[in-house]
């Protein structure tokens, strides 16, 4: 009983009810399931026009303007299916025939038995704001893209229905999510949102994935099924009320990527034959450089024995000329001196070949490159001769290399005469240096080189050019494109190894009637110059030397020359053909005196090395000092083709004087 008194004063009456919707504000119309109006409140009056009185009892197709009414019908069956409408944006009829916007929520009457007993729709004129509010939608589903507006928060607020088709997620799904359910954070980069929010301080358009189509920052998005796709983000800001609010429209650029990727394809293609060709030219080079030095290192031992043979015979003849006073040892003496001759010539010729196949030893140094060009200016002068006129720009900036001064030298004489030879009637020779900033796009088409500062010398001349089916040899060694007998065909060659061994790269463009720029890149070092200082006296010991050498040489002939010019010296001399035949001279017994002072050792022989014979005759005696012979030392002595610090080598072939004045700086602690 108690229970029912409490129902009875709480639960509202039908007169009650209907006092309420009467106070309503918004429009509040009940109708029968087929349509009949049978409640009017005082809002839907003041909305529409029509008293209670006039509208009870009839269709409210009356509302409903002629080409909407199938559309309303169909409403209104969805309403007897049980469906409720939220925020229906439609148009209605007043009574003056004008016609309003209203937005409207429809929800059926459901009675005691559970049948559908009618329908309620509670409606409102759409202001101002709402309409503009309307429109905003309406473009939102006009665009073709997918937008989203997301609070500075990474939370979803706004979709439009093409979401629904790039993502496969409702509306009703997003709103209230974050903005990583479709772009995940860390997995290609930031997540947007997260870079949008300086967009805050500065109301612009902001592109994300900026750069080209393709770039690694594009970012992906993410499906409703897992699957993965490139997608263009532009980012906006929109002020709402007191918050603001990013714009992202996100577009599928699936389809864009596929047809830029096969437009650039012939492009790429280009390119990829292009570094094709030059690596296949450095491979090339690189093959010609191991045989050119192979054919040095045996070639300078044969030129040290022609070389000191001839000049014993020299010594003989002279000798026999002075006693005799015969005229015909004069002649003799011109044909050895002929012999001479030619030898310095294959002597120059095989330090070429080294130089370019990258096996000559160099003792590298910090030089500024403007200052090898001022000093040997007038050297260059002189070369090109007056009908030439030099023209030297030089940048300040230009900065310093690490290299051979004397290599640098040889490749700006070099090609200083090569552009000679293009421009026999006269012309203009320029040297240029320039800074430049290298990016790993350059450096991958360019063997050799690696990203960061270089030093870029280039060597111009107005001559006749090369051919184009001659354009890719000229750094070939004895290729040459002049008469024969009037080149060697090793100068461009040299400037390529040269260059090479530096660090750097070389390359040559050519115009026919025009002229040829031969442009080297050397790597810029930030160590700064030491300042030349002046040569250091040449130690010279007694005319007749003293002390014990070992002699270690596999060839024959030159290790007899090499000990006759020792032992007619003053010098006592053991002799090995190898590294184990010399360890066994060093742990055998010897008379007091006779001690080792000196290992004169070839650097490449079979069995033992020089560099590994040196260590272990000094293992056993500490105070031996060692000399190294080769002709091709690279790369048992050297680090990337330098000499190592405290490394004493002479260069075969060598002369007398070259053997002599290396042996007594050594002993004599030079």
């Amino acid at each position: 009983m108690r229970r029912a008194a409490w129902r009875t004063r709480t639960a509202p009456t039908r007169d009650q009810f209907a006092a309420i919707v009467q106070a309503s504000q918004d429009a509040v119309i009940s109708e029968t399931a087929d349509g009949t109006i049978t409640n009017w409140n005082r809002a839907a009056s003041d909305l529409y026009g029509y008293s209670a009185e006039e509208m009870i009892g009839r269709g409210a197709d009356i509302l409903y303007p002629p080409h909407r009414r199938a559309r309303e019908h169909e409403i209104l069956a969805r309403i007897n299916n049980r469906e409720r409408i939220e925020r229906l944006y439609t148009e209605r009829i007043r009574k003056d025939g004008t016609k309003i916007t209203v937005t409207m929520t429809l929800f059926p009457v459901i009675g005691r038995a559970g049948r559908i007993e009618g329908v309620v729709s509670v409606s409102r004129a759409v202001s101002e704001r709402l309409r503009a509010e309307t429109k905003f939608q309406a473009l939102l589903e006009a665009t073709s893209d997918a937008i989203i507006g997301v609070r500075l928060s990474g939370e979803i607020v706004l979709v439009n229905q093409q979401v629904a088709r790039l993502f496969g997620y409702e509306r009703e799904e997003l709103i209230g999510q974050p903005i990583e359910m479709l772009i995940p954070a860390g997995l290609y980069g930031p997540p947007p949102m997260g870079r949008a929010g300086s967009l805050a301080d500065g109301p612009r358009p902001t592109p994300m994935g900026e750069g080209s189509i393709g770039s690694s920052q594009l970012l992906h998005a993410r499906r409703r099924d897992g699957g993965e796709f490139p997608a263009e983000v532009s980012l906006s800001p929109l002020q709402a009320d007191e918050d603001l609010v990013i714009s992202a429209a996100i577009r599928d650029v699936t389809d864009r990527l596929a047809a830029q990727a096969e437009s650039e394809r012939p492009r790429a293609e280009a390119e990829q034959r292009q570094l094709d060709a030059r690596l296949h030219e450095a491979r090339r080079l690189e093959s010609l450089g191991q045989l050119a030095g192979g054919v040095a290192h045996d070639f300078n031992n044969l030129l040290a024995v022609v070389m000191n043979y001839a000049s014993f015979v020299a010594e003989e003849i002279t000798a026999a000329a002075t006693e005799s006073g015969d005229g015909r040892w004069k002649a003799v003496l011109d044909d050895v001196d002929e012999i001479q001759r030619a030898a310095e010539r294959a002597r120059a010729l095989t330090h070429q070949l080294l130089a370019f196949g990258r096996r000559e030893t160099v003792q590298p140094q910090v030089l500024s490159l403007n200052r090898v060009v001022t000093d040997l200016e007038q050297v260059l002068r002189r070369t090109v001769g007056e009908r030439v006129q030099v023209r030297i720009r030089l940048r300040p900036d230009a900065g310093s290399v690490l290299a051979d001064h004397g290599q640098l030298e040889q490749v700006l004489v070099n090609l200083a005469l090569n552009a000679r030879d293009a421009m026999p009637d006269g012309g203009v020779l320029t040297i240029e240096t320039e800074r430049l900033e290298l990016d790993a796009g350059t450096t991958a088409a360019r063997a050799g080189l690696r990203p960061g500062p270089h030093l870029r010398l280039r060597v111009s001349d107005t001559g006749a050019g090369i051919p184009d089916d001659l354009i890719d040899r000229v750094f070939e060694p004895f290729f040459t494109t002049k008469p024969k007998g009037e080149s060697s065909g090793l100068g461009l060659a040299t400037v390529y190894g040269v260059i090479s061994q530096s660090g750097g790269h070389t390359e040559i463009t050519s115009e026919l009637g025009t002229g040829t720029s031969v442009t080297c890149l050397l790597p810029v070092t930030d160590v700064r110059p030491v300042p030349a200082s002046p040569p250091a006296p040449l130690a010279v010991g007694p005319a007749r030397g003293g002390g014990t050498i070992l002699l270690v040489e596999d060839e024959d002939p030159l290790r007899e020359v090499t000990l006759r010019i020792l032992t007619r010296n003053g010098y006592r001399v053991l002799t090995a053909s190898g590294g184990a035949e010399a360890l066994g001279l060093v742990t055998c017994p010897r008379e007091a005196g006779d001690e080792i002072d000196l290992l004169v050792t070839d650097v490449i022989m079979p069995g033992m090395q020089g560099r590994e014979l040196a260590g272990r005759v000094q293992a056993q005696l500490p105070a031996v000092r060692v000399v190294y012979m080769s002709g091709y030392a690279h790369p048992v002595l050297t680090t990337h083709g330098w000499l190592d610090p405290g490394v004493v080598l002479l260069e075969k072939p060598f002369t007398e004087r070259d053997l002599l004045d290396t042996v007594r700086r050594v002993l004599s602690g030079g």
